[in-house]
């Protein structure tokens, strides 16, 4: 059984989750095919930016948003006083855990545009169809199978964030501990390893999860593609 503070835990960590993989999949989606078919002038400082999170430890990110959106800082101040600072909030940790889930979420898409044939564009811009035409009728579709796996993926990392969301939203009982940061109080505190255990599973349930469907939509991807699984 679990007790109150962890089914809080749980049901925050579900809210920011959905929160920030739903927030940040048009943006997601955006880049990566504007990465995948364009090239253009800054095009490499855009993808550094883009991937910057994988490459750096997650408490970097957050010690970057929290120097730039805390209520000291300018910006800080002026979202202060219209009501929009996310700092110390689960908003915070929502916003926390995108950032580090959009390099994820943006190479699965970009890996499905990249792959599809450029030829079928070609045939349609023949046939009178316009760019955003063509991008909903035909780069969109076939590249359900990569979106797909990148909200997924997006989802179980946004759900696992620890480092970014314990410096920018903190760990507030109530209010910003999602389960990775209710694991870490438990684990802290003395007589706590049953509860740790318990809330341990329950962030390598959606992990699994996860991994076996991205892993799934991309043998059907590539079995549809007729190439080897």
């Amino acid at each position: 059984m679990l007790s109150q503070s962890e089914i809080e835990a749980l049901l925050l960590s579900l809210k920011v989750a959905t929160s920030a993989t739903l927030l940040l999949f048009p943006i997601a989606l955006a880049l990566a095919f504007l990465l995948a078919r364009y090239n253009f002038r800054g095009k490499m400082l855009l993808e550094i930016m883009v991937y910057f999170p994988l490459v750096v430890p997650p408490v970097v990110i957050g010690y970057l948003l929290l120097v730039f959106l805390s209520p000291a800082s300018a910006f800080g101040a002026w979202l202060e006083t219209i009501g929009l600072n996310p700092s110390f909030s689960w908003q915070a940790a929502a916003l926390a855990s995108g950032i580090m889930a959009m390099p994820l979420m943006v190479r699965a898409i970009r890996q499905s545009f990249e792959t599809q044939a450029i030829i079928f564009n070609e045939v349609a811009a023949t046939l009178g169809a316009g760019p955003f035409r063509q991008f909903l009728t035909i780069s969109l579709p076939l590249a359900l199978p990569g979106i797909a796996t990148a909200i997924v993926l997006g989802f179980a990392r946004s759900i696992g964030e620890f480092g970014a969301t314990i410096t920018f939203a903190a760990n507030i009982p109530g209010l910003t501990q999602t389960l990775p940061l209710a694991l870490y109080t438990e684990a802290q505190t003395p007589g706590g390893e049953t509860a740790a255990l318990r809330l341990a599973i329950l962030c390598l349930i959606p992990a699994v999860l996860s991994l076996f469907i991205s892993e799934t939509l991309s043998r059907r991807a590539r079995a549809k593609a007729g190439l080897r699984p």
